[in-house]
């Protein structure tokens, strides 16, 4: 088995109804009890919060950040095993996010 991290790329905006949040997030634990249920979640990860730092470059700078369009800022992260990027695909299928225009991209963690 490999590890593979989602991350999760828009999706519903905070301006839904408290109820469409609170359906979505009923979906989100549902999806993360079925796939934890086959073993498959490493680290189910957090949400992140919108703000930030980016550090880069010589010399160093720091500046305010993400500055990436709102559908391209990471929301949030899991970590799980699968046997391949396409099992991990298969899984990343039935996340909730997708029914919401969001995406999840799909990342093999290399091995140090």
């Amino acid at each position: 088995m490999a590890e593979f991290t989602f991350l999760y790329r828009g999706g519903a905006s905070m301006q839904a109804s408290p109820e469409e949040r609170q359906k979505q997030m009923e979906k989100w634990m549902a999806w993360f009890k079925e796939i934890g249920a086959k073993g498959v979640i490493k680290d189910p990860g957090h949400p992140l919060e919108r703000s930030g730092k980016v550090v880069r470059g010589k010399p160093v700078a720091v500046s305010d950040g993400p500055f990436a369009e709102a559908k391209d800022v990471i929301g949030g992260y899991t970590l799980i095993e699968a046997s391949d990027l396409a099992h991990a695909s298969e899984i990343a299928k039935g996340c909730p996010i997708l029914e919401v225009g969001g995406e999840v991209e799909v990342r093999p963690v290399m091995k140090m």
